[in-house]
């Protein structure tokens, strides 16, 4: 019998308008642009409530954010979810709680989620990523494929 394949949602969150702070959409952006198998992919922005339906049906989830982590601008965070404290790991720069979200969709059983947050180095009116955060783009991207290919 085979394994059913599992559904994987993966978020890009952030504010375009607020330079690093989108980083996670410019991710999203760049990851629609490709192909993956039983993958959903959603520029979310600052709307976590538009991907509730996916949210209904994913059972797994991967975010793509800004996060300050008290690190080097440009470093990757992995962090499962469960080791997510309040808004600390995910929403802070949103003023929203994941977890909230994810309780509002009502879910029997809870997907997986894991949080892949870049840390910024600027947050000011701005389109463009500062260059230590553009440059971890690629490593962002490359670290969402090793996760989809798990």
């Amino acid at each position: 019998m085979e394994t059913p394949q599992r559904k994987t949602l993966v978020l890009g969150l952030g504010n375009l308008l607020l330079g690093d702070e989108g980083v996670g959409v410019h991710a999203a952006q760049a990851l629609m642009e490709e192909h993956f198998e039983d993958v959903e992919i959603q520029d979310t922005g600052t709307a976590i409530l538009d991907a509730l339906p996916a949210l209904e049906r994913a059972d797994r989830v991967i975010v793509m954010d800004a996060m300050k982590g008290h690190g080097d601008p440009g470093t990757i965070y992995r962090i499962p979810m469960d080791q997510c404290t309040g808004n600390s790991c995910i929403g802070s720069l949103h003023g929203f709680d994941l977890r909230s979200v994810l309780t509002l969709a009502g879910c029997e059983t809870p997907p997986e989620v894991v949080v892949l947050g870049v840390e910024p180095a600027v947050i000011e009116w701005s389109m463009a990523l500062s260059p230590s955060v553009k440059s971890a783009l690629p490593v962002l991207l490359e670290t969402v494929r090793e996760e989809l290919s798990q």
